[in-house]
């Protein structure tokens, strides 16, 4: 008998016909004796239309007052489900955040988990109940109701399984597992059995919509084996873990191919060559909440130099006009700004063991006439800026070059 944590999305959760489906897996894994924790979303579309409800009152609600309203929606889908259990003769408890209790700090709309309470569960489960549990949602130390950001019930789903000790966290959504890249942009892309926690993170990262960060980030603290199933078909799905003990991982050199369309290139030119200058250019967009992702400085040349960085897209006026101040007190030359390009990463744990992965990445974008932008690298990943026009043969590329078009050969 095993200690599973379910974590059901949107879209599998996104109508009663869908609540009646999950109800009869869950009773599937019941009746093999094992215990049971469901973290649940809310039903498909329904977090939009509470954001919508606020958005036709004010352009500015409270985040106290939004966080109350966003999170019926899950209470909403954690009652159905119990009610489905109970129609099929399983014993199931339904809780809000705030009931578990789930603490988190006062950040109102991207709240963080700081503990879980487990009394209650731990109760639950020892009667032979199922327990229903709300994602996306706790409370603080002063009662209030908080939330944890867009995809929050990975993260909520991840830390009951850490809190509980589950032995997995399982996380069913509408893809069957994590793969070598997006299917739709490659159709010979492949399922991964298994991926470690580092290179997930990289993934989700560099672009891949799989799992929230923030979940794989608790999943890979607290040690918790993750694995991405289907609620629509059976299979085994992708398990994310550590890479110990796992002679296999040194084999594969890239994982995975992730991208993003969704950044932009701010350049500043001219900017005076002297200590403290790229600070000077880049606090007041940190102080502003604007992500940098990519940064490019280039040699100085007449005491002056250009500074690149990307930004999300939907960033890149507003960082365009903080910079037009910085810089006019900087007495750099001009800015400019590209929103036609895309970055495309590959990943994987065997780039520290193995040489030549960057001449091979470089050498296929060459072959296909494609210009690479910007460059930035960690252990495991390489990402590059290309124009956006170019990203999906860039990606179909890059995965015909390491090979993960192949079907894994069979183990003798």
């Amino acid at each position: 008998m095993s200690l599973f944590v379910q974590k059901y999305g949107g879209t599998s959760v996104g109508t009663v016909e869908r609540i009646e489906a999950v109800a009869d897996k869950i009773t599937k894994f019941k009746a093999e004796g094992h215990d049971m924790v469901i973290a649940v979303s809310a039903m498909s579309g329904e977090t939009n239309r509470l954001l919508g409800l606020a958005s036709s009152i004010s352009d500015n609600p409270t985040p106290r007052e939004l966080d109350v309203l966003v999170s019926t929606g899950e209470q909403v889908t954690i009652a159905l489900l119990c009610m489905a259990l109970h129609k099929r003769g399983v014993e199931a408890r339904s809780y809000t955040g705030q009931q578990v209790k789930i603490l988190t700090d006062s950040a109102h709309t991207k709240a963080r988990i700081q503990d879980i309470d487990v009394s209650n569960m731990r109760a639950d489960l020892s009667a032979g109940r199922v327990v229903v549990v709300a994602g996306f949602q706790g409370v603080d130390e002063d009662g209030n109701i908080t939330t944890l950001g867009r995809g929050g019930s990975d993260t909520t789903g991840v830390a009951l399984a850490a809190a509980l000790k589950a032995d997995e966290c399982q996380i069913y959504t509408d893809v069957d597992g994590v793969y070598t890249t997006d299917p739709r942009v490659v159709s010979g892309a492949r399922r991964l059995e298994k991926i470690t926690f580092e290179e997930m993170l990289e993934m989700a990262s560099q672009g891949s919509k799989v799992l929230q960060i923030r979940s794989v980030e608790f999943a890979g603290k607290y040690n918790v084996p993750l694995r991405v199933l289907s609620s629509f078909k059976d299979g085994p799905g992708t398990l994310i873990s550590l890479e110990e003990d796992d002679a296999s991982m040194e084999q594969v050199v890239v994982s995975g191919i992730a991208f993003n369309r969704d950044e932009a290139k701010v350049t500043v030119i001219g900017v005076p060559d002297t200590p403290g200058a790229a600070a000077r250019i880049l606090a007041p967009i940190g102080e502003a909440n604007i992500e940098v992702d990519v940064i490019v400085q280039n040699i100085s040349a007449d005491n002056t130099t250009d500074l690149t960085f990307t930004v999300h897209r939907n960033d890149v006026e507003k960082a365009k006009a903080i910079l037009k101040v910085v810089c006019d007190e900087l007495g750099a030359k001009d800015i400019k700004s590209d929103a036609k390009i895309a970055k495309v990463s590959i990943v994987g744990v065997g780039m520290r063991s193995h040489a030549g992965v960057a001449s091979t990445m470089f050498s296929a974008l060459a072959n296909e006439n494609i210009n690479i932008q910007m460059i930035t690298t960690s252990e495991i990943k390489i990402a590059v800026i290309i124009e956006e026009r170019y990203l999906e043969l860039a990606v179909r590329s890059l995965h015909s070059a390491f090979g993960l078009d192949a079907q894994p050969q069979e183990e003798s």
